[in-house]
């Protein structure tokens, strides 16, 4: 007879504070509902009536806006399993720039889907299976649904109307506006290789007052701030650039001097004056007529300038003053001192306007058709979008919108491919999705046509957000009615309900880029799988520290 050995109860593995949690009910329902979460957070906030969200960050920092990529990166996600769907958004961000809600909404439709399959009493792997075939296909069948491509060579009037449905998504009733200063500044900035084509180049300066209508491209870099001495416009300038400050050289060791009559006395400071003279009229001499120091000018510094004529900007960003040396075409110089002619950098013009009340000194090479412009001078390597707006929330929210219009244009530099938006690209990758899980054999079919279905939250969540939750289905049913016909593939969701809530998207001209669709399915799908391939969570005790005291009213007052 065998002696059954009683078990202890409470084997402790883990040190005190540790949690751990396993199995379906614990670790992948509740990952997937911290999912859920998530992605109905964005859902609202997505396509062109998306709502925004009034959001306060740790530091108390006011933001307004319905841009996923900025709502998850300023709201803290501390749960797990979540934080793997914002790396996968974030991943999308840096790589296209655009459709990172996408990406959020299309992961936790696919787990939502999913955790009906896991209740039923499917395995995770075969979940994963069918997911992972599902995705496969979806992205074979989307190099099929591209019905144009990115005119070449490029246009003012092409580019704006690839950017408009992207644009329109953050911005709806401003796309028009917006998509052509974005257009016009990257076409100012274009390298002759398309592909060289760097975001960076494209600035934005935000000045309040006025309105949208007032904003314009300056071919160029504009500072929001005046330059420091008397000298305010110069052309045709040689330019040199320096990190260091403009100032006498401080020692490092604190010195005594004797002083034993009145004479030494009077010529106590005269020699430092001298060298400081010596220096700034060896820099005039060199043809220097502008100088952009990235730190502080002296006032005995600023004389001798004013007395030289040269003019002084101070430019206190070092990633800006990078920028305006690579506008200019100088080197940074980290000691006083005239420059050599490879040196020093060289600018058209030189100037300080009034922006709406603003004074704002700009840096421009001229442009083909202005008096003056010889010919000779290069192609200006960065352009600046002027912004005119209300308030400070709304031109961020312009500026955020700006960026995503010149990513836009990278990722079209990259492939030029267009496929129908609107949400009729996804809606016929389900059709099709569908169709291939029908054929297939085994358990992996039932996640193959949950992945179909998921796809169609695309287009649910624009008719919803556009025409309220009851007309988002009638659209629905009306759109896959549309997609069975033959030559359907282009029908999508009309935000606007101008007949039927459906349009042809090719006929509008709302079209996206086909390397953004095909990252976010990619990310969303490889997300999903990540997640349902969890089957335990353990997580550490906080490292325990001690808490920061908490300061009334704000560090930076002085009482």
């Amino acid at each position: 007879m065998s002696l059954k050995v009683p078990k202890a109860n409470n084997i402790q593995l883990f040190k005190d504070g540790y949690k751990h949690l396993q199995g379906l009910e614990d670790a992948v329902l509740r990952n997937i509902q911290a999912i859920s979460e998530l992605s109905d957070l964005v859902r609202t906030s997505f396509g062109p009536n998306g709502r925004n969200k009034l959001l306060i960050n740790h530091l108390g920092r006011l933001f307004v806006t319905s841009d996923a990529a900025t709502i998850i990166r300023e709201i803290e996600v501390v749960h797990p399993a979540a934080k793997l769907i914002v790396m996968a958004s974030q991943a999308q961000e840096s790589e296209m720039g655009d459709a990172t809600n996408t990406v959020i909404i299309l992961a936790g439709e696919l787990l939502k889907k999913a955790e009906n399959l896991l209740i039923m009493g499917l395995h995770p792997s075969e979940i994963i299976q069918g997911y992972e075939l599902a995705c496969k296909k979806a992205l074979a069948e989307l190099e099929n649904l591209s019905t144009s491509s990115l005119p070449s060579p490029f246009t003012q009037s092409s580019l704006a109307e690839a950017l408009k449905p992207a644009i329109a998504s953050k911005q709806y009733g401003f796309e028009d506006t917006l998509s052509a200063l974005v257009s016009e500044a990257a076409l100012a900035v274009m390298p002759k290789n398309p592909k060289n084509f760097n975001v960076d180049n494209v600035r934005v300066v935000k000045i309040m007052g006025g309105n949208l209508a007032g904003s314009r491209v300056v071919q160029g870099m504009v500072f929001g701030r005046e330059p420091e001495g008397n000298i305010k416009k110069v052309t045709k300038a040689k330019v040199a650039v320096f990190t260091s400050a403009l100032d006498i050289a401080q020692t490092e060791t604190k010195g005594t001097v004797l002083i034993k009559n009145a004479d030494e006395m009077l010529n106590f400071t005269r020699g430092e004056e001298k060298q400081l003279e010596k220096i700034f009229k060896e820099i005039a001499d060199s043809g220097v007529k502008v100088i952009i120091a990235g730190s502080s000018v002296g006032e005995l510094a600023l004389h001798y300038l004013n007395r030289f004529n040269i003019a002084v900007l101070k430019v206190l960003s070092k990633f800006d003053l990078r920028r305006v040396s690579r506008v200019v075409n100088a080197t940074p110089l980290a000691r006083i001192g005239a420059p050599t002619p490879e040196e020093a950098g060289y600018i058209d013009v030189f100037e300080t306007t009034e922006i709406g009340g603003d004074r704002v000194t700009v840096l421009r090479q001229l442009g083909e058709g202005e008096e003056g412009y010889d010919g000779k001078a290069e192609k200006t390597r960065t352009a600046t979008i002027v912004l005119r707006g209300a308030t400070a929330n709304h031109l961020d929210d312009l500026e955020r919108a700006i960026d995503d219009g010149a990513n836009v244009i990278k990722s079209l530099l990259k492939d030029p491919r267009l496929v129908p938006g609107a949400g009729a690209t996804e809606l016929e990758l389900g059709k099709r999705v569908d169709a291939y899980g029908s054929g297939l054999k085994g358990l992996a079919q039932h996640a193959v046509k949950r992945y179909a279905t998921a796809l169609e939250v695309i287009p649910r969540t624009l008719a919803e957000n556009a025409l309220g939750g009851a007309e988002g289905n009638e659209v629905l049913s009306r759109l896959w009615a549309k997609h069975e016909q033959k030559g359907g593939e282009a029908w999508g969701v009309d935000v606007e309900a101008e007949q039927d809530g459906t349009l042809q998207a090719t006929d509008y001209k709302i079209l996206d880029s086909l390397a953004a669709k095909s990252w976010a399915i990619k990310l969303a799908t490889e997300a999903a799988v990540s997640v349902l391939s969890v089957d335990s969570i353990i997580m550490s005790k906080p490292a325990g520290g001690p808490k920061v005291p908490q300061q009334a009213g704000n560090w930076d007052e002085d009482d």
